[in-house]
């Protein structure tokens, strides 16, 4: 039987994984029917169908190392389960950070205004080497994850010697200690992608406080479409850095879990507020893209009408 604190848990990381996989789910067939339509697919979609395939596979991943944590709250002692787990979420994580970044750098390059030479030839280039971009996002989450993988199982393989030299209570002591160092380190790398994404950003903002000043200066009263997408973007950027900075803290949280007395309830805690990252970020940029929000609205239509009828 399940503590009344871990049925809440169930219930909220089962709600947070069925909005998570029906909102990501949605973008990905979305973009696939009209790329089936078209016999082709724009960039922005390109990369927002391989992000939320990353963050269904987040997502998953995270649901299944919430449920092992319920049902093995020793998950976290050093055992191979553990190591599994943290390798694929490694490779999830990093997958979805870096095409993340991806979509914001082109969001700046596409949105943005410069006469730099070395900015006019990285808007020029985006949409021809996005595949080989994306390639390489895969490449780099591969091989992080394998590292991951191959330093824990070092690990693992040397608290197995220890455990024949030490008795119990040393074993436990020794057991906690080290699964901090490497999941502390990984989770500082992610910082990389996340850095450039904020540089994004900040340079986007300049390019519409410039584009505001302009507009100023030769004012006509009508709505300017350069503005509203630099705010759109800027909005969905303003999003991401948000639920980022939440998942951050979160998984700071489920690392230093071992220091609290309570260390069970602080990782189910830290893992329901980290799922709304890949979560929330996907709801905002449906409700930002016309044609997602579009085409959401026509649905909603359509079932009110079968409703009525």
């Amino acid at each position: 039987m399940f503590s009344p604190a871990e049925n809440i848990f169930i219930i909220l990381i089962t709600g947070e994984f069925i909005l998570g996989i029906l909102g990501n789910g949605y973008i990905a067939l979305v973009n696939w029917i009209d790329w089936i339509k078209k016999k082709k697919i724009s960039t922005v979609d390109y990369i927002l169908t391989n992000l939320v395939i990353a963050r269904i596979c987040l997502i998953s991943v995270m649901v299944v190392n919430g449920i092992v944590i319920v049902l093995n709250p020793d998950v976290y002692t050093k055992n191979k389960q553990q190591i599994v787990i943290f390798t694929f979420w490694t490779f999830a994580n990093y997958l979805n950070m870096w095409i993340t970044t991806c979509l914001n750098v082109f969001y700046f390059l596409k949105i943005a205004s410069s006469s730099h030479p070395l900015f006019l030839w990285l808007k020029w280039k985006i949409d021809m080497v996005v595949h080989w971009i994306l390639l390489g996002c895969f490449a780099i989450s591969l091989l992080v994850s394998l590292i991951a993988a191959i330093v824990l199982s070092c690990d693992y393989r040397f608290h197995a010697i220890a455990k024949h030299k030490r008795n119990i209570t040393e074993m436990f002591h020794v057991s906690k200690i080290p699964y901090f160092e490497p999941l502390t380190l990984f989770n500082l790398f992610a910082i990389v992608p996340f850095i450039v994404s904020l540089i994004s950003f900040f340079l986007l903002v300049r390019s519409l406080w410039r584009h505001t000043k302009q507009i100023k200066l030769y004012a006509t009263g009508s709505r300017d479409p350069s503005t509203e997408v630099h705010v759109r973007a800027i909005k969905t950027m303003t999003s991401f850095i948000f639920f980022f900075f939440l998942y951050f803290i979160s998984s700071i949280l489920m690392t230093f879990s071992y220091l609290m007395t309570k260390y069970k309830l602080a990782v189910e805690f830290g893992e329901i507020a980290a799922i709304l990252y890949p979560l929330g970020h996907s709801l905002i940029l449906i409700v930002l893209n016309n044609k997602l929000r579009q085409i959401f609205v026509r649905m909603l239509t359509c079932r009110k009408i079968a409703c009525v009828i």
